[in-house]
């Protein structure tokens, strides 16, 4: 079984900052891609960011500049450095794993329970 666990949701005004963890747990051989996305109610979930075990990072052009990702492999863990909020980032934020199981060659998408970011105007 593999669980992503998300943790630093919150409510904050515009302008500010928020820190997102996320931790991969169970019964994992290697985790390839992790990272974010986000859901609005009605609204497709949509990429945030994410980074490869290799460290090679993607960003939605709407965070570029304000969002940092970043990961530590030894801990299965990805964060999220959200800066300079706007209203328009309020959302669910999910974590993603890609994730290959042991005794398995094939990778396989796993999600966190999601965690909900609230931006003031």
């Amino acid at each position: 079984q593999v669980q992503l666990v998300e943790s630093g949701g919150g409510l904050v005004q515009a302008g500010g900052s928020l820190r997102l963890s996320c931790a991969a747990s169970g019964s994992l051989a290697t985790v390839n891609i992790m990272g974010w996305y986000r859901q609005v109610p009605g609204m497709q979930r949509e990429l945030v960011a994410t980074i490869t075990s290799f460290y090679s990072t993607k960003y939605a052009d709407s965070v570029k500049g304000r969002f940092t990702i970043s990961r530590d492999n030894p801990k299965n863990t990805v964060y999220l450095e959200m800066n300079s909020l706007k209203s328009e980032d309020t959302a669910v934020y999910y974590c993603y794993g890609r994730i290959r199981r042991p005794w398995s060659v094939q990778e396989y998408d796993y999600w966190g329970q999601g965690t909900q970011v609230t931006v003031s105007a």
